[in-house]
C-alpha cells in the first residue's frame, strides 16, 4: 500500500476538527492565522499525562489570571502551584514558571520559533518542541503523542510492541508530515486518534484513511498497538501524622523541591518505604490515635499506602511546618495526595478534632 495522503486527513480535519479553547478553527489556519504561542505552549504542557476534558477549565483559569507569558513570569511560584493543584506531575508547574521567566528574561517575551530553540527552554522536550513549532509557527515538525502512535501503528500494521516500536512510528509520522499546514496535520491525526481510531472499538467506518490502513485490511485493528507488559508497581508505605493545636489549626509542611510532589504542601509523614509493615516514628511525643483504613495513591512508578495517625499537640513545638486552618487549605498548593489525606481525616474526625 502507498503512504496515506496528508491531504485526505486535512480535508477530514477541516470538517471535523475538535473545538478546543487553545485552538483556532481550520478556516483561520488556512488563511495563515497562527494561534498564540503562549496558548499552544500552556496547553501542551498541561496536556502531558492529562486528558483534554480535565485540562480545559485549568487552561481557561490560567489565562484569566495570567493572560500573557509576562504575567505568568511575574507570578509567585506558590500561586502557580496552587492554581495547578489537581493536574498532577507538579514538576511541570515548576518548569512552566521557570520557562515563562526564561522566555521573558532571555527572549523578550517571545517564544523561539524553531524546535532547537524551544528545546533550550525548561520543561520542553522533543514532543512539546515539535508541537509548538508546528502549531504555533507552521514549521514542518512532527509531534508524536499517544494518539498519533496508535494511528501510525494501525496504518502500517506495526506489530513490534511499544515502547520498542516508537522510533518506527515516529519515522512513519515524520515521512507523512507535509511542508504546508504541518500544525493542522498534527492536530488532525491527534483528533483522529482521539475520536475515531480509539484504543478500543475504533470507528473504522468513519476513518478517512480506512482504505489505506494495513491493520484494517489484515484484521489487526483491535490488537494494535502492542505493548510490552509493564512490571507491577512497587508498593511503598508510610505513616502520615495529622497534628492539630488548640485552635484547630493543622500542621502542614512543604516537601523538598526535587522528587515526587516537589515543593508541594503535605501532611507530615515518614519516609515512603518498600516495607511489609508501616514504620511508626512520630515527629513528637503525643497521644496518637490511628484512623481506620488507608489512604492509597498511585504514581507512575509506584503505589503509595498511607496509614494516618492524629493527635493534638502543643502548637509551640517546632516541626518545620506551618499551622493552617482547614478552611484555608484552598489557599495553598495541595496535591491530590494531600487532599485525599484531608478527606480521610474529615471522614473520621471532622474539622480540627483529634
Amino acid at each position: 500500500m502507498p503512504d496515506p495522503s496528508a491531504a485526505t486527513i486535512l480535508e477530514w480535519y477541516d470538517r471535523h476538527a475538535r473545538r478546543l479553547p487553545w485552538r483556532i478553527p481550520p478556516v483561520q489556519s488556512r488563511r495563515g492565522v497562527r494561534p498564540d504561542p503562549y496558548h499552544v505552549w500552556l496547553s501542551e504542557v498541561m496536556l502531558q499525562q492529562t486528558t483534554v476534558v480535565t485540562v480545559g477549565p485549568y487552561f481557561r483559569d490560567f489565562l484569566e489570571r495570567w493572560p500573557r507569558v509576562e504575567d505568568l513570569a511575574a507570578a509567585d511560584l506558590d500561586q502557580v502551584l496552587t492554581q495547578w493543584a489537581g493536574l498532577g506531575y507538579y514538576a511541570r508547574a515548576r518548569n512552566l514558571h521557570k520557562c515563562a521567566r526564561q522566555v521573558c528574561d532571555d527572549h523578550g517575551g517571545r517564544f523561539p520559533d524553531t524546535e532547537a530553540g524551544l528545546r533550550e527552554l525548561p520543561g520542553i522536550g522533543p514532543y512539546t518542541a515539535a508541537a509548538i513549532a508546528a502549531i504555533a509557527f507552521g514549521r514542518s515538525a512532527t509531534p508524536v503523542d499517544g494518539n498519533i502512535e496508535r494511528v501510525m501503528a494501525r496504518l502500517y500494521a506495526v506489530q513490534a510492541p511499544m515502547p520498542d516500536s516508537k522510533p518506527d512510528l515516529k519515522s512513519h509520522a515524520a515521512r507523512m508530515t507535509p511542508d504546508a499546514r504541518a500544525g493542522d496535520y498534527a492536530q488532525a491525526v491527534m483528533d483522529l486518534g482521539a475520536t475515531v481510531c480509539t484504543p478500543r472499538s475504533p470507528a473504522c467506518g468513519l476513518c478517512p484513511w480506512q482504505a489505506d490502513c494495513r491493520a484494517h485490511a489484515e484484521g489487526l485493528t483491535e490488537t494494535l498497538p502492542r505493548r510490552t507488559p509493564k512490571a507491577p508497581r512497587p508498593v511503598r508505605r508510610a505513616v502520615a501524622y495529622w497534628m492539630t493545636r488548640k485552635d484547630g489549626h493543622v500542621l502542614l509542611r512543604r516537601r523538598p523541591e526535587t522528587g515526587l510532589l516537589g515543593g508541594m504542601m503535605e501532611v507530615p509523614s515518614g519516609p515512603w518505604e518498600e516495607m511489609a509493615e508501616f514504620r511508626d516514628d512520630p515527629p513528637v511525643v503525643a497521644d496518637w490515635a490511628s484512623l481506620p483504613g488507608l489512604v492509597e495513591h498511585g504514581f507512575t512508578h509506584l503505589q503509595l499506602e498511607l496509614q494516618v495517625k492524629a493527635a493534638r499537640i502543643d502548637g509551640r513545638t517546632t516541626l518545620g511546618g506551618v499551622w493552617i486552618p482547614v478552611e484555608a487549605f484552598g489557599d495553598h498548593a495541595l496535591p491530590t495526595l494531600t487532599r485525599k489525606v484531608v478527606r480521610h481525616v474529615m471522614a473520621h474526625l471532622g474539622k480540627g478534632t483529634s
